[in-house]
């Protein structure tokens, strides 16, 4: 089983000169960017979480939720303790483009829940033993880059059996790390964790300019209008604050569905596998391209987290798609064309074959028309032997439907 790794030889390993430890929400002098690595004095077996503190953190974010429903503190207990490694003692890697040491003291200083002054790595402030807690710290120009490499050096030394354990198959990271700069992120089931982001409204341009006499120019006739003023802290406007803001209610509005045929949805489940199996090809590139030197001037590194970012982003976004497609088979195959039907038509003299799709699957290129496109609108419920006529910006079509499969 390989060793645990503290903060001092996660640094060391990557090739970074550590410096510390300091206790945690203790100011450090370190006005530079570079990274930092936050561990407990030695590795324990259950996460010493505070229910109460969990508790403050559901009541004070309203749309939290937690697999789409509204948890109990106990239920998003269970959540955290899910991702707990009982073998390493380090529990959260993080970098600063800024000050390590302004980034460090506004992490300690947030409240969960809120985004300002930096949210990250809240997960700290639920646990009973906050204030044993060590920071190490390292000066590095690369720090996105040596926060990854912490990352993959800390991940090297989680036990297999431990990893297995992990909730969805997830990476092994810190327990409070939730994403990694490449992109990736801890699948916890946890939505909305902070507040929306409360902006200022913007000021309104002048639209018009009232000349006055000098004597109402100075506020001569303030007193007058004092008793029409509305009392000091009910504010005006549409929203006087960010706790009115919040009674509103939230401004999210619910995904809209995604219509696929049986076909479209295979072909993004098989999509969606294929990206995941190439994680691990990308990881070892990633590890290898590491050994060959400075990750600041590391062209083959760069290339190969470029491309890790790209992989997790589709990866992210056919997940997305896929939580919220609707899959619509035809009811009656071959009788008419619906979303999913493969259509032979005759197009002036020219035999074609197109299939009618959802937006979201259709490619041209491939034969797969969208059924809100000119050409798909028009056959969308049409029978073999139904002629059509199709206006297009390049003038009339005139369709035959020969077969419907």
């Amino acid at each position: 089983m390989p060793d645990p790794r503290t903060a001092s030889v996660l640094l060391h390993e990557v090739g970074l000169l550590p410096d510390g430890p300091a206790t945690w929400g203790r100011p450090i002098r370190h006005p530079a960017p570079g990274v930092f690595v936050v561990e407990l004095n030695a590795p324990i077996p259950t996460p010493p979480l505070d229910l109460a503190l969990i508790g403050k953190w559901l009541e004070h974010v309203p749309e939290l939720r937690l697999d789409g429903t509204r948890p109990t503190s106990r239920d998003l207990q269970q959540r955290l303790a899910a991702f707990w490694l009982p073998s390493q003692p380090v529990l959260l890697v993080g970098s600063s483009t800024g000050s390590v040491a302004g980034r460090l003291s506004s992490m300690a200083k947030t409240v969960p829940g809120d985004r300002k002054p930096a949210w990250t790595g809240f997960w700290l402030h639920f646990l009973r033993n906050v204030a044993e807690l060590r920071v190490w710290w390292a000066s590095t120009d690369a720090p996105e880059e040596y926060e990854d490499a912490l990352i993959d050096a800390f991940a090297a030394g989680v036990p297999a059996a431990e990893k297995e354990r992990l909730p969805g198959g997830a990476m092994a990271m810190p327990w409070a790390t939730l994403r990694t700069p490449a992109g990736i992120r801890k699948p916890t089931g946890i939505a909305n964790p902070l507040l929306p982001d409360v902006k200022a409204p913007e000021p309104r341009p002048v639209q018009r300019i009232v000349t006055l006499p000098p004597a109402e120019a100075d506020g001569a006739r303030d007193e007058a209008k004092r008793g029409r003023r509305p009392a000091p802290g009910r504010g005006v406007g549409r929203v006087a604050s960010a706790a009115a803001y919040a009674a509103q209610g939230s401004p999210r509005k619910a995904a809209e569905p995604i219509v696929l045929s049986p076909e479209g949805m295979e072909r993004l489940e098989a999509e969606l596998a294929g990206l995941v199996a190439q994680r691990p090809e990308v990881v070892k590139r990633i590890a290898t391209a590491r050994e060959h030197g400075d990750l600041k001037e590391n062209a083959e590194y760069h290339a190969a987290r470029e491309e890790q970012g790209f992989l997790e982003g589709r990866i992210k976004a056919l997940e997305a798609k896929l939580k919220i497609a609707v899959v619509v088979a035809p009811t009656e195959r071959g009788a008419l064309v619906e979303l999913g039907s493969r259509v032979r038509v005759n197009a002036d003299g020219d035999e074609t074959t197109l299939q009618v799709v959802s937006s979201a699957e259709a490619n041209s290129r491939e034969g797969r028309i969208s059924s809100v496109s000119p050409v798909g609108a028009a056959l969308m419920g049409r029978r073999v032997g139904d002629q059509v006529t199709i206006l297009t910006p390049g003038g009339e079509l005139h369709y035959e439907v020969l077969e419907i499969s």
